[in-house]
């Protein structure tokens, strides 16, 4: 983001992933620009306060996205294993029906008196035994069957839960989009409203009016093979615009930068730039090195890759491109080396 200022936090909870959670934070981020007119001064500050907002809701709608794919897939998992137990169930069902069936049609006489009756004394033996088994045997799979009913029941409640959940997640997402959007036309039209010198004030301040923005000195070796693989991803991506929400190729917000990068590399990261901030062991500053992971602000809500140097490339925000930027340009909460 744009402010050298340490901003407070706005509230976003790291360790919720209730969708419910998700809905409450996008309540809180939907704070309204006053209606009276502002200072110039305090206008550029508000346009990097909303700045900040949209990157929190951004990284919020990321994370309700992101749960909300992945409930997608476990209940399409879980439909596919409801869909096989039942045929199962099914199955077993009938097979005991098509007992219960020959029973009904030999007039009801219990199974072991039809076969001491029809059996003659000296095989009498043999035959309550092979009886015994037959008996044990369909029991058993009575029992069986009533078990599969039982984890059949139990899956679909569960696949009940995981469906409202998903529509949960669904609303968050939206919720989430309207906060960015809302903060994002905010800004644009604070930062519009600005006299011509005052925005090019703002801009400069804020780097986006630099030259030099693909530019870089000589930096240190990454600190592996995979490291490095994914800071050339991320060069490669230099000059690309910001999208919030998106993960490439052709346009980034903060984490979708870093997690592409990474993905370029044959890594998986999470979505987030909360999440991953625990992608990996945390080292200090003074040890950083190219495709290290920086993270920003008390909420880590802002994420770059360290690219030597004193640089890191980030994804800055709407309007700027992926680029360098000197690596103190807000307060760091954390490097993470992948």
């Amino acid at each position: 983001m744009g402010s050298h200022r340490r901003l407070a936090p706005s509230g976003f909870d790291r360790g919720s992933t209730a969708a419910v959670g998700l809905l409450s934070v996008a309540a809180a981020l939907l704070g309204a620009v006053p209606a009276t007119a502002a200072p110039h001064d305090d206008r550029r500050a508000e346009v990097d306060r909303l700045h900040t907002e949209a990157e929190q809701a951004t990284e919020a709608y990321n994370k309700a996205d992101a749960r909300t794919d992945a409930l997608r897939e476990e209940v399409s998992t879980a439909q596919e294993s409801i869909a096989r137990q039942q045929e199962r169930v099914n199955t077993m069902r009938d097979a005991l029906g098509s007992l219960a069936g020959a029973q009904y049609r030999s007039g009801g006489i219990d199974p072991s008196l039809a076969l001491l009756l029809s059996a003659g004394p000296d095989d009498y033996l043999d035959r309550a035994s092979v009886l015994d088994r037959i008996t044990t045997r369909r029991a058993g799979e009575l029992r069986e069957l009533q078990q599969a009913m039982r984890d059949l029941a139990q899956d679909r409640a569960e696949a009940a839960r995981k469906l409202t959940e998903l529509e949960q997640g669904r609303k968050a997402v939206a919720a989430h989009k309207k906060t960015v959007e809302r903060k994002l036309a905010k800004a644009r039209a604070l930062l519009a409203a600005l006299p011509d010198d005052e925005r090019a004030a703002h801009l400069r301040g804020s780097r986006s009016g630099r030259e030099d923005l693909t530019a870089l000195a000589g930096a240190a070796a990454p600190a592996s093979g995979r490291a490095g693989a994914a800071f050339a991803a991320a060069r490669s991506a230099l000059g690309k615009p910001y999208v919030w929400g998106a993960n490439g190729p052709s346009g980034f917000d903060c984490s979708g930068l870093t997690q592409w990068a990474y993905a370029q590399a044959g890594v998986g990261i999470p979505r987030t730039s909360q999440a991953q901030t625990g992608a990996g062991r945390h080292v200090s500053l003074a040890e950083a090195r190219p495709g290290d992971l920086v993270a920003y602000r008390d909420d880590a809500s802002h994420i770059g890759m360290y690219a030597g140097n004193g640089q890191v490339i980030h994804a800055p925000y709407p309007g700027a491109p992926v680029r360098y930027d000197p690596v103190g340009m807000m307060p760091i909460s954390s490097v993470t080396r992948v």
